[in-house]
Parts: structure tokens; sequence; C-alpha cells
């Protein structure tokens, strides 16, 4: 079986769920008793730095809309409704889903709500290809 663009970015989307935890491991690694924390049995807490906690965030909203991402790009590959317009709503999502970490990450409050909804967007191209 060949992989559509659909199914390659959501590959893609995965690895990107799978590497932002990285960047919150550095921001533990590197907090005073952290490394110790992230070793031990983590009974207590430790206070990340602020771009740190953003890349938990970042990621924690990700997974939270990886899900609906798959099932329409699964969808419309079993159904066969996978096209040129789902590739482009997928490909839509999996951009505005990188530039939402890094902005999430970084701190830019008001182009990370615009890059979430146009990831939004990129769902809502592929969902009027199944109807």
């Amino acid at each position: 079986m060949e992989l559509t663009p659909d199914l390659r970015l959501l590959i893609y989307t995965a690895l990107l769920a799978f590497s932002i935890p990285f960047v919150y491991l550095i921001g533990r690694v590197i907090t005073p008793g952290g490394l110790a924390w992230g070793l031990g049995n983590r009974d207590g807490s430790v206070t990340l730095p602020e771009w740190a906690k953003r890349g938990e965030r970042a990621h924690s909203n990700l997974t939270e809309n990886l899900a609906p991402f798959a099932i329409l790009v699964l969808v419309a590959h079993v159904s066969g409704a996978a096209n040129e317009t789902t590739a482009l709503g997928a490909r839509i999502f999996f951009w505005a889903r990188v530039a939402h970490a890094a902005v999430y990450i970084i701190g830019v409050p008001y182009l990370r709500t615009l890059v979430f909804f146009a990831g939004v967007a990129g769902e809502v191209i592929i969902l009027t290809q199944l109807f």
C-alpha cells in the first residue's frame, strides 16, 4: 500500500508529538534539582522555566487535537475520499501545528491563537470532503 500525502502528514504529526517533550525535558534537566527529580520517584515538583511550561502545554494541546485529525485522515483514506483537497487540509494542519508549537514555546500569545485556528481550518477542509 502506498502512503498518501494525508497519511504521510499524519505520520509527521505523530513525530511532532513525539518530539515536543524533548523541549521541556531540556527545561527539566537544566532546572536545579530537575535531573534528580526526573530520575527519582517524582514525589515533589520542580519549578520549570516558563518556556518549558509552555512546551508542556503545546504538547498537551497537540495531543488533544491529534485524535480528531487522525480520525479525519483515516476515514478519508479508508472511504476513498482522500484527494488533493484532503492533502491540502492535512498540510495546513501539520504546518499550523509546527508553527503553533514554536510560537507557544517562544511565547507569542496572539499568533499562537491564529495558527491554532489555521490548524482547525485544515481539519475542516478534510471534513468537507467526507460529506
